[in-house]
């Protein structure tokens, strides 16, 4: 099952239409929904190393009251809330809005990234993991 799940995990890191901040940030709100310090930690950890903005990931658990993002970039949290919300949250006109900002493929890779978040998120939290200080620069509380 490890080896399954490595490949799986290598395969997502060929996907490049998505631009690499918005996916960050979507899979980052994805695992303060779900609550997972692991994710959180770890997505910090891993999003810096490849060059994300470290405020915007330390802002991302109050996304909604930060001055650092773009309209793009709070659409696309939205969006990471939305589908991970049970039942999903997701309207047309959310999906029609981002659509028309990035395209087709990169709608997808994003709606992608998010589930895959969700199943990451939602495995370690089900195992009890928490965080194992990825991330020594901030310390992101993941929500309640």
């Amino acid at each position: 099952m490890l080896i399954t799940d490595a490949r799986h995990e290598m395969s997502l890191e060929k996907w490049d239409a998505l631009d690499p901040t918005l996916k960050a940030l979507a899979e980052m709100a994805a695992a303060v929904s779900i609550g997972c310090s692991w994710c959180v930690d770890f997505g910090y950890w891993i999003s810096t190393s490849r060059g994300t903005d470290p405020v915007k990931l330390e802002n991302v658990p109050r996304w909604r009251d930060s001055d650092v993002y773009t309209d793009l970039e709070r659409q696309v949290m939205t969006y990471a809330e939305a589908a991970t919300a049970t039942p999903p949250a997701v309207t047309d006109e959310m999906v029609a809005d981002l659509r028309r900002q990035l395209g087709d493929a990169a709608l997808v890779e994003l709606t992608m990234m998010i589930a895959v978040e969700n199943q990451r998120s939602r495995f370690n939290s089900a195992l009890g993991l928490t965080s194992q200080g990825f991330r020594d620069r901030c310390e992101i509380p993941a929500a309640s």
